[in-house]
């Protein structure tokens, strides 16, 4: 089992700006004592051939052409304008 030094829960502490009291303390210490014990576990299985993957279902590139299929339909989204300068809708002013 790891033993977690008070000094480690400290340094911790400060990256993580958190003010623990002793007995936050003893249980981050325990936690993180666990969890390095985890890792050792997973240490020791046989990874051998196993590829490693960034994910569990095969990801491709999911990027495509970005082509235009609705092509240029300006004049029909203007024609509900209720004001109109060169192709834009026209608002009042807002700020003097």
């Amino acid at each position: 089992m790891h033993r977690i030094s008070d000094e480690t829960i400290d340094y911790v502490g400060i990256l993580a700006k958190l003010e623990l009291s002793p007995q936050e303390r003893e249980q981050a210490k325990q936690d993180m004592g666990k969890m390095l014990d985890y890792i050792d576990l997973l240490n020791e299985l046989d990874t051998e051939g196993v590829e490693p993957m960034s994910h569990i279902f095969p990801v491709n590139n999911v990027f495509r052409e970005d082509v235009v299929e609705n092509g240029d339909e300006h004049e029909k989204t203007l024609c509900n304008a209720p004001a109109r300068k060169d192709n834009s809708f026209m608002v009042p002013k807002t700020v003097e």
